[in-house]
């Protein structure tokens, strides 16, 4: 990898391995470079690192060793302060959405701008004007209208629940969102509708999406990239049209994926 690439890099994972017991890692030696635009899809079985991957990315989980690179900067080497600055820059969309629930819509997609407060606003949750502004505007961008503003999230449809989590990862104007099994907990209709919507605004307000996927025809539907990770390592990374038979075989280890 040449500097001029290193730089071209939105975020670059050089060596990554963690391990949650000695000599026994998640994932081994992870080498990837994200660019600054685009959809994608991390795919393979349960077990294979891929939430653990997205999670190192956002230091949820610190690595055991390598590099962690984002806009220059080695995440892995950072702690308090620093640490929290820069997940600011980093929207997560999670698999049970991690809302509130005895707020409002309104004011679970505001807690995106927490980081951004000085400490006493975020303790009063006293919001800038143009912060609630933009709030608003982005219920409707998610596919929410202006009467689910006020409603508490624990009165809203698991789909509902995930689009106000977008906005919220969203409202951070992040560098980078991570999503981790954003459709696992949806039917069918509603998984295809929010990676409709994810790949929607990863293009309309250009910011890359990293998106941790069981199901591999949404990954390859919605996704510009998909990477194919299998006992901890990756042995696929191509676009979706390159991934072929030989490799879901590889990547899920036998028939049964089919």
């Amino acid at each position: 990898m040449t500097d001029e690439s290193a730089s071209a890099s939105l975020l670059s994972i050089r060596h990554l391995r963690k391990e949650y017991a000695p000599g026994l890692p998640v994932l081994k030696d992870i080498n990837l470079e994200f660019p600054r635009s685009g959809v994608t899809a991390i795919i393979g079985p349960s077990g294979t690192g891929k939430s653990t991957l997205i999670r190192c990315i956002n230091r949820l989980v610190t690595p055991t060793s390598g590099e962690i690179l984002f806009e220059g900067v080695d995440l892995t080497q950072l702690s308090g302060k620093a640490l929290r600055l820069m997940r600011r820059r980093i929207g997560m969309v999670f698999q049970e959405y991690n809302l509130v629930d005895r707020l409002s819509v309104i004011e679970n997609v505001l807690s995106g701008r927490l980081g951004y407060l000085p400490a006493w606003r975020s303790f009063l949750r006293r919001f800038p004007e143009e912060d609630v502004t933009r709030a608003f505007d982005l219920i409707d961008a998610v596919g929410l209208n202006q009467d689910f503003a006020t409603r508490r999230a624990d009165a809203l449809s698991g789909g509902q629940r995930q689009r106000v989590g977008i906005a919220r990862a969203i409202m951070q104007n992040p560098g980078v969102v991570l999503a981790d099994e954003p459709t696992s907990s949806l039917d069918p209709k509603t998984s295809v509708e929010i990676m409709e919507l994810l790949a929607e605004i990863s293009t309309s307000r250009k910011v890359p999406i990293i998106i941790n996927i069981h199901n591999v025809e949404l990954a390859k539907r919605y996704a510009g990239r998909i990477i194919g990770m299998t006992g901890g390592a990756v042995v696929y990374d191509g676009p979706p049209a390159g991934l072929e038979h030989v490799h879901l075989k590889q990547i899920y280890g036998g028939e049964d994926f089919l």
